[in-house]
């Protein structure tokens, strides 16, 4: 899916009271009406970030679309699924979808992100040092039983033998992909990762995903960075032209770019119940006046990006929308 927009949806914010469960409904029909965006993306967590749970809201939003692909980004409860369970459900969600799932991963927080985060790990009974190889296999697991018959499975911490799934999934391979930030800026702006395991993270995408979302980066870094995960998916033996790419990022559309920033920040923080320091929100955040947030996207797209997928940084869901739709979007013109 190259040059392609997507949605990112709220579905926290019906928890915070920002927002009704039905808004999430009727701004994705108007995102399809729309056919500015290819596809609508959830968040996903537990404790740490509650919200309405990403496959449930999906397969509701499965059955009033019929064109955009319906998208987790990221899955951070992956690591807590049952990876069989967790097949049977996305799988049906493509079958009522008719092909239309698409499955972004990731790692979640540490527990030493913070006390609920901690707490989702340990309710779950998961260790936050096993995230990383239960990831690894769980991607594994799905695999063997989109694909095949009678799939057996001996790992680490799975085990089962001559496991049919039904119904498979309409798409063939079902994508799965990682989403992940190695180098990106931590709350307070520091570095987040050290060399080895920013190398890790860029291996687990090369060895592992159908494509690779990220997060915090400039176009430049967004095109230096893709550029060394698709050198080690040839050396992987894989064809780096088949890796997909995505950019999940945030927009606030104003004339006044300090206030648009003032108000990513102010709903980003309560969003994630965090306190994200200004070069961060920038970071992660295209804002100003259409026309700049046309260059600004531009300038991604420039650089290499197959998708971007945009979540609208204000309280004002439906009024960015509708500046979106009106004053960004038909200036992008075909990407």
């Amino acid at each position: 899916m190259a040059n392609s927009l997507g949605l990112i949806l709220a579905n926290r914010a019906v928890v915070l009271g920002a927002i009704k469960a039905r808004d999430l409904v009727d701004i994705t029909v108007q995102a399809e009406r729309s056919r500015v965006f290819d596809a609508v993306w959830v968040g996903d967590s537990l404790l740490a970030k509650p919200r309405l749970e990403s496959v449930t809201l999906l397969s509701a939003l499965a059955s009033v679309t019929e064109r955009v692909r319906l998208a987790v980004g990221c899955m951070a409860t992956f690591v807590h699924r049952h990876p069989v369970m967790l097949a049977h459900q996305w799988a049906s969600l493509d079958v009522l979808s008719n092909g239309r799932a698409w499955l972004a991963v990731c790692l979640g927080g540490p527990d030493s992100a913070n006390a609920a985060q901690a707490a989702e790990h340990a309710v779950m009974s998961i260790a936050s040092g096993e995230r990383v190889d239960r990831l690894e296999e769980g991607i594994g697991v799905l695999r063997k039983l989109f694909s095949e018959k009678g799939a057996s499975h001996a790992g680490r911490f799975y085990q089962f033998q001559n496991v049919t799934l039904e119904p498979r999934p309409v798409q063939n391979p079902c994508p799965i992909w990682i989403a992940s930030n190695p180098t990106g800026l931590t709350w307070k702006g520091g570095a987040s990762a050290s060399s080895a395991a920013v190398e890790r993270g860029f291996r687990r995408v090369a060895r592992y995903a159908d494509g690779w979302m990220t997060n915090k980066l400039s176009p430049a870094e967004f095109a230096e960075q893709f550029g060394r995960i698709r050198a080690m998916a040839r050396e992987e033996g894989r064809d780096p032209a088949r890796l997909g790419s995505a950019l999940y990022h945030n927009i606030n559309i104003t004339e006044d770019r300090a206030a648009g920033l003032a108000e990513a920040k102010a709903f980003l923080d309560a969003y994630y119940s965090a306190k994200f320091s200004p070069q961060f929100v920038e970071q992660w955040t295209i804002a100003g006046p259409p026309k700049d947030c046309v260059t600004q996207l531009r300038a991604y797209f420039a650089a290499g990006l197959g998708h971007m997928a945009l979540r609208l940084a204000s309280w004002k869901q439906q009024a960015q929308l509708d500046r979106f739709l009106t004053e960004v979007a038909p200036a992008l013109g075909d990407r």
